[in-house]
C-alpha cells in the first residue's frame, strides 16, 4: 500500500486484518449501567489499495461489548460488500457500497451506511448479513445520517442524487417499516450529507458544494460561488418544502441539532465551512498538494435561525474553535439542546486534538486535551442510570495513540469530561467516522 495520502497514514493508517480480543483490561471503573455495544464505522482500505478520496475506502466496523462492569470483547470486521471484493462503484448498482460512514440500530437491525448506496446489515458480532432495502420499499440510496425520534421511535432519512429527483424523504416506523416517502421539490444537486428534524419540521441543507463532472477525485462535487446556502423546511407530516436562502454563503457537513422555538422559528446548529475552510479540507480528503496536518481546516460552530414569517435567516457564530463531528444527547433530537460535543482540531490557538463540550446557554466551552500523538473520535452520548439533567451521562470515544501503536475506548463523564474508565483495546484502531452506543435495553426480547 502506498502511504502517501493523509487518509491512509498517521492516525488513519489502515489495519490489515480482523481480530477478536476478550476480557479486555479496564482502568478505572465501568459504570454498571453501560450494558451494550459501542460500534464505530470508518474507512479502512484493504492492503494494496489507496483510494482516490478519503470517503472511498472500504468500510470496517470496530466494536466493544460492555456488560456488568466488564469489557467482554473487542472485534473488528470489514463490511463484506461487492465493493470490498473489488466491484467498482458506478452509481447505478445500489448494493455496491463501501458501507463505511456510520452504523445505526433500528427496527432490530444493525445497518452500516454510506449515503450513495443501500444499507448493509450486520449482526451483533459484526458479521455481514447482506444488503437491506426495507423489504423492497427502498429503491434509492439512504443517507448515512438518519434521525430517530426519541418520542415516537420513527426513523427519518433521505436519499439525494445529482439527477432528478434530487431529494426524497422517507419515514420508517419504530419496527423498521417504511410508512411514508415523498419527493422534496426545490432541492438542487448538492452534496447533502446530513439534515435535521424538529418536533414539527424536517430541515434540509442545500449547499454550494454541488455535482460537478470536472471533479475527478471519485466524489464528483465542487464548491460553486454562484450557488447560495439554502435551508429547506418541510412539515414533519409531509407537504410543501419552503426554501430559505442564507445571505452568508457556507457549507455544512454535520448537524449538531435543531428545534422549533416558541416563536415558530427553526433553530439549527452545526459546524460551518466557508469556501477557504472547505477547499483546504478537501485537499486533505483527496491528498492534493498543499494539504494540511488534519482533516479539518477551519469549520466553526454556528447557529442559523429561520423565521418563516419573514423569510429571513440569521447566522450567528458560537465559537471560534475548529470543530467537527458534533453530537448531542440523542434524547434531545428534535428538541432544544443546551450541550453539544465535538472533536476540536489543531488550530485557533489549540495544538493537538481535544474533545470539546459546548454550552449554548452560556457560550462557554470545556476542553479535554488528549495529549501528544493522540486523536479522539466522535463523542457518543450514553445516558446515566437515573439521570435527570441533559448531560447526566457518559461520552464514549476511541482514542488513537499513533506513537504507542495502541488505542483505548474512553468513557468520559459528560458533565465535566473527566475520565471514568478506559478500556485498553488489543490493537491500534485507525481514526474513523461515526458510531453509536446500542444498549441491551434496545434489543428485541
Amino acid at each position: 500500500m502506498t502511504l502517501d495520502k493523509p487518509y491512509v497514514s498517521g492516525h488513519f493508517t489502515p489495519v490489515t486484518d480482523e481480530v477478536t480480543g476478550r476480557d479486555l483490561k479496564v482502568r478505572g471503573t465501568l459504570p454498571p449501567e453501560l450494558n451494550g455495544r459501542y460500534f464505530r464505522n470508518g474507512h479502512n482500505p484493504k492492503p494494496g489499495i489507496t483510494p482516490t478520496h478519503w470517503f472511498r475506502g472500504e468500510g470496517m466496523i470496530h466494536g466493544v461489548r460492555l456488560t456488568d462492569g466488564r469489557a467482554e470483547w473487542y472485534r473488528n470486521r470489514w463490511v463484506r460488500t461487492p465493493f470490498l471484493d473489488g466491484v467498482p462503484f458506478t452509481g447505478t448498482e445500489l448494493d455496491v457500497s463501501a458501507a463505511a460512514t456510520n452504523i445505526i440500530f433500528h427496527g432490530g437491525r444493525y445497518l452500516a451506511l454510506q449515503e450513495a448506496n443501500l444499507p448493509w446489515e450486520v449482526g451483533a458480532d459484526l458479521d455481514t448479513i447482506g444488503v437491506y432495502d426495507f423489504g423492497g420499499k427502498l429503491t434509492s440510496a439512504m443517507t448515512a445520517h438518519p434521525k430517530e425520534d426519541p418520542q415516537t421511535g420513527e426513523l427519518h432519512f433521505f436519499s439525494y442524487s445529482p439527477f432528478p429527483p434530487h431529494l426524497t424523504h422517507y419515514v420508517a416506523d419504530a419496527s423498521g417499516d417504511i410508512v411514508r416517502s415523498q419527493v422534496v421539490d426545490g432541492a438542487g444537486p448538492s452534496l447533502m450529507h446530513d439534515f435535521a428534524i424538529t418536533r414539527e419540521h424536517v430541515v434540509f441543507i442545500d449547499s454550494p458544494v454541488v455535482f460537478d463532472h470536472a471533479e475527478h477525485s471519485g466524489i464528483p462535487y465542487r464548491w460553486h460561488d454562484d450557488v447560495p446556502l439554502r435551508i429547506g423546511v418541510m412539515p414533519r407530516a409531509g407537504g410543501r418544502t419552503s426554501w430559505f436562502e442564507v445571505a452568508d454563503q457556507a457549507a455544512l457537513l454535520h448537524v449538531a441539532g435543531a428545534h422549533t422555538d416558541t416563536r415558530g422559528r427553526i433553530v439549527l446548529e452545526a459546524p460551518r465551512f466557508d469556501r477557504s475552510a472547505w477547499e483546504s479540507s478537501w485537499k486533505w480528503w483527496v491528498g492534493a498538494p498543499g494539504y494540511g496536518t488534519s482533516p479539518d481546516a477551519g469549520s466553526t460552530l454556528h447557529r442559523w435561525t429561520v423565521d418563516p414569517a419573514t423569510g429571513k435567516v440569521t447566522t450567528e457564530p458560537l465559537n471560534d474553535l475548529v470543530t467537527e463531528f458534533p453530537s448531542i444527547n440523542d434524547a434531545r433530537t428534535g428538541s432544544a439542546h443546551r450541550y453539544s460535543y465535538a472533536i476540536a482540531f489543531p488550530g485557533a490557538g489549540l495544538s493537538g486534538y481535544h474533545t470539546v463540550k459546548f454550552d449554548s446557554l452560556t457560550g462557554k466551552e470545556k476542553l479535554l486535551a488528549h495529549g501528544e500523538g493522540r486523536m479522539p473520535g466522535e463523542a457518543v452520548f450514553a445516558p446515566a442510570a437515573g439521570g435527570t439533567a441533559e448531560d447526566d451521562g457518559y461520552l464514549l470515544t476511541i482514542v488513537s495513540d499513533f506513537k504507542a501503536d495502541a488505542s483505548e475506548l474512553l468513557v468520559l463523564d459528560a458533565g465535566d469530561l473527566s475520565t471514568v474508565a478506559a478500556v485498553e483495546l488489543p490493537r491500534r484502531v485507525p481514526a474513523g467516522i461515526h458510531g453509536h452506543w446500542i444498549p441491551d435495553s434496545e434489543l428485541p426480547a
